[in-house]
């Protein structure tokens, strides 16, 4: 049975979110709740903070319910 996962991005990298993998530590949420907030639907909002500190508080995750892929922008040259 395949992992479900949600993809959230802000153009930049992606967040994946695997629910099954998640413990519910709420230290996505404690570290950057602009971010994370599992009372909004999305309860990931990427566009309320930097990419940075996103990518920093992704890797506190403990379970690896959160990860980070980076966004493959294509160049506007066609090459």
């Amino acid at each position: 049975m395949p992992v479900k996962t949600h993809k959230y991005t802000n153009g930049e990298i992606t967040i994946l979110w695997q629910p099954e993998m998640c413990i519910h530590s709420g230290i996505c949420f404690r570290g950057l709740a602009q971010v994370f907030d599992p009372r909004r639907k999305p309860w990931i909002e990427m566009s309320n903070s930097e990419t940075g500190k996103i990518i920093e508080q992704v890797r506190k995750c403990p379970s690896g319910a959160l990860s980070i892929v980076e966004t493959v922008k294509e160049s506007s040259t066609g090459k």
